[in-house]
């Protein structure tokens, strides 16, 4: 994950393309993969059998926020990718409005900005009231570490017992919100389809990035259910006290919890390919096109990214 995320991340900077609509939103979310990656590789190398309680205690938190960071990051992603189609089948790539970039600032700021608000109390309360419990194994799991690895009736602190509710229910429903969402824009990048569909100008070439665009649309909305649901499954056998397939479920979710960046990449990596290779099967065959035919490389540079920023000179990207 921390090769595949931080790949999208070296990508983005040395080819400047940080600023461009389709790459920004990715960028984003490598980023918040790479921070996770780096917190579950710390969480490796810490434990011990004798690990301070504290120090995976807060390093279970901040895991914790870095998975809530990656949730709306995600649906960051999955909003401005669809906006980004859209304009390109109504022929507004170059229009940008002040408006559309002010929201994707705010959209990206956000992200950031709420798992913080929703893991600091867990940091403070936890650390003033010393709700530590056996949390060295929490090293090993940051994302829900102390929810499966400490008995809430083991505290003597009612609050502390109450951090371990909060902190629960925040994971949770931060996940089924995310997944409401991103369904509900799945569900409209396939009604975007379907209005393509009924065109009948599209030549059999547009079909086919269509095509590769519409497997984008499902690869990373997958991922991020493949990597998540274990771990909320987990969450649930946990707090019902099932001990039927529970080590089972620790082993899958090792193996998925920690995969999203690495997955993102391949889907990212594996979109562009097809698209170039599309787009150099387009080129190969210009000279016996007419100029009607040639119109349709415009259709595979646009797919593919830009280096150059299309929006407003005026307005920058965030």
């Amino acid at each position: 994950s921390i090769v595949g995320s931080g790949s999208i991340i070296g990508y983005a900077i040395f080819q400047n393309v940080v600023k461009s609509p389709e790459v920004r939103p990715l960028f984003y979310l490598s980023v918040s993969d790479l921070l996770l990656a780096f917190c579950w590789l710390l969480g490796a190398v810490l434990y011990k059998p004798f690990t301070p309680d504290l120090q995976c205690f807060n390093l279970q938190a901040l895991g914790q926020m870095f998975y809530l960071t990656t949730y709306l990051y995600t649906i960051n992603y999955m909003w401005q990718t669809c906006s980004n189609f859209r304009r390109r089948i109504v022929h507004d790539t170059n229009q940008i409005t002040e408006t559309e970039c002010c929201i994707g600032r705010i959209a990206t700021v956000l992200c950031s900005v709420f798992p913080v608000l929703l893991i600091c109390p867990v940091f403070y309360y936890g650390n003033t009231k010393e709700c530590y419990g056996n949390s060295s194994y929490s090293c090993l799991v940051l994302n829900i570490g102390s929810q499966i690895t400490v008995d809430p009736g083991s505290y003597s602190d009612g609050g502390c017992a109450a951090l371990h509710t909060y902190s629960t229910i925040v994971f949770m429903v931060t996940f089924c919100l995310s997944t409401v969402a991103i369904l509900v824009l799945v569900g409209y990048s396939y009604q975007l389809f379907r209005m393509i569909q009924k065109e009948s100008r599209l030549l059999q070439d547009h079909w086919a990035v269509l095509t590769v665009t519409r497997h984008a649309f499902l690869l990373f909305p997958s991922i991020f259910l493949f990597c998540c649901l274990p771990v909320v499954i987990l969450t649930l056998v946990s707090s019902k006290g099932i001990d039927v397939g529970y080590q089972v479920l620790c082993y899958i979710q090792s193996f998925t919890a920690v995969s999203q960046g690495f997955l993102n990449s391949l889907a990212y990596g594996w979109t562009q390919q097809m698209l170039h290779c599309l787009k150099q099967s387009s080129y190969r065959d210009v000279d016996t096109q007419t100029p009607l035919l040639r119109s349709q490389k415009n259709l595979y540079a646009s797919m593919q990214t830009s280096n150059i920023h299309r929006g407003p000179q005026t307005v920058s990207a965030f």
